[in-house]
């Protein structure tokens, strides 16, 4: 886990440092569909292996949480929106649209997010965004449509599309969030803390959705297959929680603290990318040439977001990247 430092009298850490762990954080996200597939073949509902992923997280989290109880009185807007959009808003919406519309285009319309944070960051917080940041963003997303095969399953569902864009507006909260305090001044809340807390929030919001008292239990006592190899449930579901969430969002969090939302959005569309290869590696899902290319697409797309950066020191850093971010020490708002 990447150590958080005091702003005070350090140079800021370098980029390469943010976007290492911005691609740990997709590597962990790409990874929970793979672990997921399984459990929900072997009689889960989908949105049963969600509250399972949130509530353990939330339950490894729990130590943080007390050690950080100020945010309750501190910061609690920012917990409940986090809580609501990045933890419960994404997963509720995306699998009530993977219900009505397919895999591939929900997926897709839900990475738009990168898109929309440059909208948000050039029309409501007014402020420059770099031509590189936007051919960046217009290269992932059309790399993700070669990578999910968009073409085929079109059709035309209003309420799935809607919903699927309203996982894409939970995502976008989710990097927009996660920046809260990385600029300086007031005292900026634990990135730990808020992270513990949302899942708390994310896992009793979840709750009244997934149903969990409706669950068979005993699936989690036996062995699921993995591209028929037998696995024990309770791996995947290890897994699941402290790979694909805990890790997935401490690292997610911190990598936007060290970028800037609109670039790390970026690189997150890698997720998509790593869980279509870890998909044929482990379920024996092939890749046909048009994903293949896709992926050589998004990676140039998160490369050119990322590179556009200006040089430290600049006046007026834009919004693509902009200069390297300091992160508040473990414990300041405990």
């Amino acid at each position: 886990m990447p150590v958080v430092t005091s702003s005070i009298g350090r140079r800021p850490p370098g980029k390469a440092v943010g976007l290492g762990v911005a691609l740990v954080s997709a590597l962990s996200f790409g990874g929970s569909g793979v672990a997921a597939k399984p459990l929900i073949e072997a009689g889960l509902d989908p949105l049963q292996v969600v509250w399972l992923r949130v509530t353990g997280a939330a339950l490894v989290m729990l130590p943080l949480a007390v050690r950080h109880r100020a945010l309750l009185r501190q910061r609690p807007a920012l917990l409940a929106g986090f809580g609501l959009l990045a933890v419960a808003g994404v997963q509720a919406c995306y699998f009530a649209a993977l219900s009505r519309i397919p895999v591939g285009v929900a997926l897709l319309i839900e990475y738009l997010a990168p898109a929309l944070v440059l909208g948000w960051v050039r029309f409501v917080r007014r402020r420059p965004v770099s031509r590189a940041a936007v051919l960046g963003v217009v290269l992932a997303a059309g790399g993700l449509a070669c990578v999910v095969e968009v073409w085929s399953g079109l059709g035309f569902d209003p309420l799935g599309l809607l919903l699927a864009l309203g996982a894409a507006g939970c995502q976008t909260g989710y990097f927009v969030l996660s920046d809260q305090g990385a600029g300086g001044g007031r005292a900026a809340p634990d990135p730990l803390g808020v992270i513990a807390y949302g899942l708390l929030v994310g896992a009793v919001a979840l709750t009244a959705v997934s149903r969990p008292w409706t669950m068979d239990w005993t699936v989690l006592g036996g062995t699921a297959h993995l591209d028929g190899t037998p696995v024990p449930a309770a791996v995947l579901l290890g897994w699941i929680v402290l790979i694909a969430t805990v890790l997935a969002y401490v690292t997610g969090v911190v990598s936007v603290r060290r970028l800037t939302p609109q670039v790390a959005g970026v690189v997150a569309c890698l997720e998509a990318v790593v869980a279509t290869v870890l998909a044929w590696v482990l379920l024996g899902e092939h890749l046909s040439a048009p994903q293949a290319a896709g992926g050589a697409v998004v990676l140039l797309g998160a490369f050119i977001a990322q590179s556009s950066t200006p040089a430290e020191g600049a006046a007026e850093p834009v919004a693509d990247g902009g200069a390297d971010r300091t992160l508040p020490a473990r414990g300041t708002t405990a």
